[in-house]
């Protein structure tokens, strides 16, 4: 499961990021409404913790385009008002929940647990060919078989078959698997390694190549053979 999370408030972020990651949580962030709709457009996420007040677009903003745009992705308001007219706001925009800031780690994790399961219209299981991998579990199979993923491969592949069909960027994936940590000029051929040995563990028996290099570009989960 990967969240999103949008707060000018580095402090925030980060307590967040490692309360979240602490449960097994994909996650990423930005810290404006501008930054969010880049990475709203360009991922697919299982949910968004959205704050109202932030620079160059506000959440009310971020909001209203991405439900424009026929995105039904979970959004979570996260605010620092507490005025009715501005919870009602952002009902009507879209929003799923809200919640006042200072709020309780345990109530926000309650919400996203609530939130998670009434998305029905997601699958925790994402498949492609005979792959399956359930991003509840984090179990992966192929053709029934478990397979033996290293917590970045796991992380990898889930990017890529959300986005099934779609071409993923380097620097998008790059971002996705190692955050904050991944340096472009010393690290520009972590992506190839894991990419390679993750191919090798998902071969099998004649099973076709489900991901395929785009040149110049990054990589597709591809099942047209």
């Amino acid at each position: 499961m990967t969240i999103l999370i949008v707060d000018d408030d580095a402090e925030l972020l980060s307590q967040l990021r490692e309360s979240l990651e602490r449960k097994h949580y994909r996650v990423e962030t930005a810290v404006n409404g501008e930054l969010a709709l880049d990475k709203i457009f360009a991922v697919t996420y299982d949910l968004i913790l959205l704050d109202i007040m932030l620079p160059r677009l506000d959440g009310f903003g971020v909001l209203k385009q991405i439900r424009q745009a026929g995105l039904n992705t979970p959004v979570l308001m996260l605010t620092a008002r507490s005025d009715v007219e501005d919870r009602v706001k952002g009902l009507d925009y879209g929003a799923d929940d809200y919640l006042a800031k200072p709020f309780s780690l345990a109530e926000l994790m309650a919400r996203i647990r609530a939130m998670l399961r009434r998305d029905g219209k997601k699958s925790p299981v994402l498949t492609a060919g005979s792959i399956q991998l359930d991003t509840v579990s984090r179990a992966v199979t192929q053709g029934g078989k478990l397979l033996n993923l290293t917590s970045k491969e796991f992380s990898i592949l889930e990017f890529l078959l959300h986005n099934k069909g779609g071409a993923v960027s380097r620097f998008n994936l790059a971002e996705h698997v190692w955050g904050n940590d991944f340096d472009p000029f010393s690290m520009s051929n972590f992506i190839d390694v894991h990419i390679k040995n993750l191919r090798k563990k998902l071969k099998s028996h004649g099973d076709m190549e489900l991901i395929r290099t785009i040149r110049g570009i990054g990589f597709i989960i591809d099942e047209s053979g």
